[in-house]
């Protein structure tokens, strides 16, 4: 395979697209499980602060 009929050759590029619309939608997903984890551990502890003040612990 000459050179130039390898860098025509468009086979893989439909894999390696794939591969980085999989890799971004991933990014996404863990950056925002990550934001709404941090999110709601500080909404547990204000509520758990809430009640241990409301009850005198």
């Amino acid at each position: 395979m000459s050179l130039k009929a390898f860098l025509a050759d468009e086979r893989g590029t439909t894999a390696v697209e794939y591969g980085l619309i999989c890799a971004l939608i991933f990014l996404v997903i863990v950056t925002s499980v990550s934001a709404f984890g941090n999110k709601t551990t500080n909404m547990m502890n204000t509520v758990s602060a809430a009640i241990g003040g409301a009850i005198g612990g």
